[in-house]
């Protein structure tokens, strides 16, 4: 067993390199991953339902823009590498999309909780949880319907086998568009008070997947959404007490922690009320703000300055956008080093980051139980 840790602000935060729970299980052989989630893990289905995202998101990596919300690859992406599939389809991508290997659900700026506003207000994605559950009912009758009429062995090449279902991972990555919400609506005693609810549905959804004949359970908790850049765009000098050790909102990363409590819990009665489920829950929350505080020390830039965009005091030009800054247009262009970056655009991680996350979590390192994500189809 090897320890690893980091020194954060004179803490050591540290964990283990597995040997640890799994290490005499045998490798599950899953066939599919279907994914769930918002920004942080969609790889095509914002894009495909609305306006494409534009370059410069994903030239660095893919030398094109991919309907990913970076400079390259995400979490989902590497957890896909590591499961040795190819990259996930978006379920609302009609145009070359395969789908034997699974799909993605997510879409940027989904909640867990149904939205009550437009994508045009903030943002906010129509497809909350609840309707990528929804879409997910409905792929797997179709495709199940379509697999058994198949004639020409090409046909059924892009569809999943019908067993598979059941054989297959299902991830979530959702929850921060929720606080996010929360913060721009509702006090931070409501906010808390609704965590319990939010929690509770996201529940719903294991529990609706479970039913499908789902079996398998990878679900990341939600990062220090009070490090996100775009928190600091128009305050420039926050008052003495906003902000934490590591330089970031200090309420909201507490309300994150909070969230990540109570997701604890649920999961631990969810293991429960689904005997036959593997759930293993995924700090992310504790690798990226390792991540941020020790930034300096893993040469990366200030995690507090995206990459990309234009941010000059006040001026605020987004990655990808063009504006007029004193009768000039400026553009929102990248840097021309996002490995270096913590921050892609102010609100998304970069693909080094998202690296950084995957090689700390997918070992079990950082996950309850502690179990390699090859074989988190093993009840604990």
């Amino acid at each position: 067993m090897e320890f690893w840790g980091v020194l954060i602000s004179g803490v050591l935060v540290s964990w283990w390199v597995l040997s640890v729970n799994g290490a005499n299980l045998p490798p599950c052989q899953f066939p599919a991953i279907y994914n769930f989630g918002d920004s942080n893990s969609d790889t095509g289905g914002i894009s495909a339902a609305f306006e494409p995202i534009r370059a410069p998101y994903g030239v660095p990596y893919f030398h094109k823009p991919s309907g990913r919300d970076s400079d390259g690859r995400l979490i989902i992406d590497f957890i896909a590498e590591r499961l040795k599939l190819p990259y996930l389809h978006a379920y609302l991508n009609s145009l070359g999309a395969n789908f034997r290997h699974g799909a993605n659900f997510a879409t940027g700026g989904s909640t867990i909780r149904r939205p009550n506003e437009t994508i045009y207000e903030y943002g906010i994605s129509p497809f909350g949880l609840d309707m990528q559950i929804i879409q997910f009912e409905q792929f797997k009758a179709r495709a199940t319907e379509m697999y058994n009429q198949a004639k020409d062995p090409s046909e059924k090449d892009k569809l999943p086998r019908p067993e598979d279902f059941s054989k297959a991972l299902y991830t979530f990555d959702i929850g921060q568009n929720d606080l996010s919400v929360g913060f721009r609506k509702l006090s931070f005693d409501q906010l808390r008070a609704s965590i319990p609810d939010i929690i509770n549905q996201l529940a719903s959804a294991v529990h609706h997947l479970y039913e499908q004949r789902g079996r398998s359970f990878w679900i990341h908790n939600t990062g220090p959404i009070g490090c996100l850049p775009v928190n600091f765009f128009y305050i420039l000098n926050p008052e003495p007490g906003y902000v934490d050790q590591y330089g970031c909102v200090k309420k909201q990363n507490e309300m994150a922690m909070e969230f990540n409590r109570q997701l604890k819990d649920r999961v631990i009665k969810l293991r429960t009320e689904l005997p036959e489920a593997s759930i293993t829950l995924v700090d992310v929350y504790t690798a990226k703000i390792a991540m941020i505080g020790n930034a300096k020390n893993l040469g990366m830039a200030d995690p507090l300055k995206p990459c990309c965009g234009y941010h000059v005091n006040y001026d605020h030009v987004w990655c990808g956008n063009k504006a007029i800054i004193n009768k000039t247009e400026v553009f929102g262009a990248s840097c021309k080093n996002p490995s270096m970056f913590v921050s892609w655009d102010g609100v998304h991680y970069t693909q080094a980051a998202n690296q950084y996350v995957a090689d700390r979590t997918l070992n079990g390192s950082l996950s309850d139980p502690a179990i390699l994500i090859t074989q988190a189809c093993h009840k604990q």
